[in-house]
């Protein structure tokens, strides 16, 4: 099936073979992929590129970073020009699908990628980019329907991108490609779709469509138990249909903003050196952020609960933590390598981040130190 999306994404068990059939629609006869290690060493890779037609002349860059970076982006896209390429597909991760959006960017954009950064204006100068097709392999980030795209830089931040250019032409989302992924690498996406879906509803923008799509992401998550089940069997079908259906939704919510959870996981996943995982980073920190926000979101709470099939009194940030216990999650910032002395960068860097334009509530400097304190 096809979703009634902007860029219509194909959606459904097997739909990775629709590939060849998807690059001629959008115009792509020598498409550079882009991918990471961890999938060409299981194969992965090798299954897409055999499904390409021989119509086709592909090439392949399979060194992505956990978490991509301006360099990255600057080696793909030489590939890029020195075969001639002519679109790209993202295969992996949400950080394969955005470093694929960034070369497709810089692929006919002049200038450094840094120029097109949201703080740095970059959201008017981004247009039309050359054709991009998005396939996820995990379910979390619905990088395949979103505008956006997360780079570290040469100088350390982590910058957002975004522009509806951005947004990929066409996508294939096909569960059964998340099928084995690893539990811990399940628990990571499967938070952050539902971070997404979470931090999407209580953002303060008014559109209800987009609210109505997030708590549908979380009723998948959490009342159908799709993450949990996922996570304790890699094999189960439902449940990774159901996980990639929340990611996709995810993406769909957050066209009206994300908030300060995401602010700070930015700052701390701009450390290369930690190259922490940025889902598992949203879990650690949604507990404190959804107690901060407490007092300033009307009755989104209830309506939150309500979906995740528990009763509206339930205290929230606690039923999060709760759910990182059952998946592994780490129990602090502290566990993933974050120490107090790196505290003043992290707020400084949280600061400037543009998620805070629809947080609920914005901090203070002081309640950006306490809030990573308490997230420790």
């Amino acid at each position: 099936m096809q979703l009634n999306y902007f860029n219509q994404p194909y959606f459904g068990n097997g739909d990775i073979e629709k590939i060849s059939k998807v690059l001629t629609l959008n115009g792509i006869k020598k498409p550079l992929i882009c991918s990471d290690p961890g999938l060409s060493s299981i194969g992965m890779t090798d299954k897409i590129i055999n499904l390409i037609s021989d119509d086709f002349s592909s090439s392949f860059y399979g060194e992505t970073p956990a978490n991509p970076t301006e360099k990255s982006v600057n080696d793909a896209l030489k590939i890029f020009n020195n075969n001639g390429c002519d679109g790209v597909v993202g295969f992996g991760g949400g950080s394969s699908i955005d470093l694929a959006k960034a070369v497709a960017l810089m692929a006919n954009h002049g200038g450094n990628i840094i120029d097109y950064s949201v703080v740095e204006g970059g959201y008017r100068k981004i247009a039309e980019t050359i054709p991009m097709i998005a396939i996820p392999t995990t379910a979390g980030t619905g990088s395949e329907v979103s505008d956006g795209a997360l780079l570290v830089m040469n100088d350390g931040r982590k910058l957002i991108f975004a522009s509806p250019h951005l947004r990929p032409n066409a996508a294939i989302c096909d569960p059964e490609l998340t099928i084995g992924l690893p539990p811990f690498l399940t628990a990571g996406a499967g938070m952050d779709a539902l971070t997404h879906c979470i931090e999407a509803i209580l953002s303060p923008i008014i559109d209800p469509p987009a609210e109505a799509v997030g708590l549908d992401g979380i009723e998948k998550i959490i009342k159908q138990e799709g993450l949990i089940r996922a996570y304790k069997d890699g094999n189960d079908k439902e449940a990774r249909w159901n996980m990639m259906m929340a990611s996709t939704e995810g993406a769909m919510a957050f066209s009206k903003g994300l908030g300060a959870v995401h602010s700070m996981s930015h700052a701390a996943g701009a450390n290369q050196e930690l190259n922490l995982h940025h889902g598992t980073l949203n879990a650690v920190i949604l507990p404190t952020i959804l107690k901060f926000n407490h007092n300033h979101v009307g009755n989104k709470y209830s309506r939150i609960a309500s979906s995740m099939g528990i009763n509206k009194s339930v205290n929230l940030a606690d039923e999060i933590t709760k759910l990182n216990e059952i998946i592994g999650i780490p129990n602090g910032l502290a566990e993933m390598g974050i120490t107090e002395d790196m505290i003043p960068e992290l707020v400084k860097h949280s600061i400037t981040d543009p998620s805070n334009i629809t947080t609920p509530r914005l901090p203070t400097e002081k309640e950006w130190e306490n809030l990573f304190l308490e997230a420790m």
